[in-house]
């Protein structure tokens, strides 16, 4: 049974679908001024990681995630470079599509761009004035914030209280608060002005609220109500509310019965900030770091609490995906020289098995608790404390502690090489499940430069796939050494270690594995 909790109940709830075995998933995209920063990434990759876990899981899922392309932060990023709005919209649209790809994060089902919906808002706004929650002021168009009694249910905020609160709802920047019916009415449409984009509406010429745009998508291609809605803690409230508060007063039924939102990012322990020098982007971050290692350290912290990020947690995180990928290098080399083995001591086949089926079953539950990846995972890299590790990974990485420990020093025979490769085959699919690849084609069929030229160098290698290179440069180490050329053998032994391999010799021979 999966839990979810839900900002609006405060609470895990058990989650029930709209139709059963399907589920409809919005979650709000970015507004493509710029590049996105290190934080958007993290609601991108947590909310990829639960479409995963719920398809996974057998659900048939319809992931909506909408692009902002009209905007006040666009229209002035274009007036500052001398631009059209649709030309800044569109570089950044590219850009947004290129990071999520280069992050691992899988494409939504449906991407509309609010451009392209214009319409559908228009007639969704006629809807609200019709039904007296909104009303018109020189070609704006506002919503009635107290024409809807539930207004606030979702943020737990007192609109008797908003009043002299939240900025954003007491003023829109523009000097027009007067208009307003309300300080805290907010503005679903807003007439044109000299050098900004338009369009045609019963009003004049002019364009969207932000607001109405994620109401009018997420309508129109999931339905209402749908099962899911998320976003990042900051959108909860106004964003959110006002989403809510113009769809229910316009359909008079639940707007979605789901509403998540993913916990905020730090940089070392820092609120990130332009002022503070430690805005960081996410493209700028993946020129360094591996996409898998970034997702590691995303998912060691649960998707609703603070997440610090750090260069020292990037090093924790590549060390934690290190420990997994040896395991893998471990359990397939044993697999492969299984059968040269005629007789051997077994490894504990029955203990395995259960440690695995353990593994999945923890899995399980911990995702289903609410999706959570991670639960006290910083103490992953002390092996007393693994034990001890909860949450999705840390089921993996018991596993993992576990199945090392069995499998040191063990002569695997060919019985016994069905469990261990069903093993590794399930750690390879719930760590997919979370959308880290620990093997890809790439990996697997081109090498390093640096290990290339190596293998030519010592061993007369001339081909480009690394495992070839490795074991080119292992048939070389033994050669040397049974001609007693010890000189070239350390030659080989030292030559990867510099390139972060470590030569290990076992029963079944020689192997290799990553430092």
């Amino acid at each position: 049974m999966i839990k979810i909790y839900d900002t609006k109940a405060r609470e895990k709830r058990e989650f029930v679908p709209v139709n059963p075995g399907k589920v409809g998933m919005y979650v709000c995209g970015p507004t493509v001024y710029n590049y996105i920063h290190i934080g958007n990434a993290r609601t991108f990759i947590s909310f990829d990681t639960i479409r995963r876990y719920l398809m996974w899981r057998g659900f048939e899922v319809t992931f909506v995630q909408n692009v902002t392309d009209v905007d006040d932060k666009i229209i002035t990023k274009a007036k500052e470079e001398g631009r059209s709005a649709k030309e800044v919209s569109e570089e950044y649209t590219a850009a947004f599509i290129e990071d999520m790809h280069a992050a691992g994060v899988l494409d939504p089902d449906i991407r509309p761009k609010a451009t392209g919906e214009i319409d559908t808002m228009i007639a969704l706004i006629e809807k609200l004035i019709e039904k007296d929650h909104a009303y018109v002021v020189d070609g704006d168009v506002y919503f009635s914030v107290r024409s809807y009694d539930a207004y606030g249910e979702l943020s737990h905020r007192n609109i008797d209280e908003m009043e002299s609160g939240h900025r954003a709802l007491r003023s829109d920047g523009q000097g027009l608060e007067d208009r307003k019916h309300d300080p805290l009415d907010f503005a679903l449409w807003k007439a044109a002005k000299p050098g900004e984009p338009s369009w045609t509406s019963p009003w004049g010429e002019g364009r969207p609220g932000w607001h109405i745009e994620c109401s009018a998508m997420s309508e129109k291609y999931l339905h209402l109500p749908f099962d899911i809605h998320g976003g990042g803690a900051d959108l909860a409230f106004p964003h959110h509310e006002n989403e809510r508060a113009q769809s229910e007063a316009a359909c008079d039924c639940t707007f979605a019965n789901y509403w998540m939102h993913g916990g905020m990012l730090q940089i070392n322990s820092e609120k990130m900030s332009k002022s503070l020098g430690n805005f960081l982007l996410l493209r700028d971050i993946l020129k360094e770091t591996e996409p898998a290692v970034l997702r590691m350290l995303m998912l060691q912290t649960h998707y609703r609490s603070p997440l610090d990020f750090s260069n020292e947690r990037l090093s924790e995180a590549q060390s934690a995906l290190g420990r997994i990928q040896n395991f893998l290098q471990n359990a397939e080399w044993l697999c492969e020289t299984a059968s040269k083995v005629a007789s051997g001591e077994s490894f504990n086949t029955e203990a395995f098995n259960a440690a695995q089926a353990t593994m999945q079953n923890d899995f399980v539950e911990a995702m289903d608790d609410d999706f959570n990846t991670a639960d006290a995972i910083s103490a992953i890299f002390e092996l007393v404390k693994l034990a001890n590790t909860t949450g999705a990974l840390g089921a993996i990485f018991s596993f993992v502690s576990e199945a090392n420990t069995l499998l040191s020093e063990v002569v695997l025979t060919t019985a016994d090489a069905a469990s261990l490769d069903s093993a590794r085959q399930k750690v390879v699919e719930l760590m997919g499940v979370l959308g880290i690849a620990l093997t890809s084609e790439e990996q697997q069929e081109e090498g390093s430069e640096e290990l290339l030229s190596f293998a030519m160098e010592a061993a007369g290698y001339t081909g480009s796939n690394s495992e070839e290179a490795i074991r080119a440069l292992l048939d070389c180490r033994a050669a040397a050494r049974k001609e007693k050329n010890f000189a070239l053998a350390d030659r080989v032994r030292d030559g990867l270690a510099e390139l972060g391999y470590v030569i290990e010799d076992t029963p079944q021979g020689a192997r290799v594995r990553r430092k």
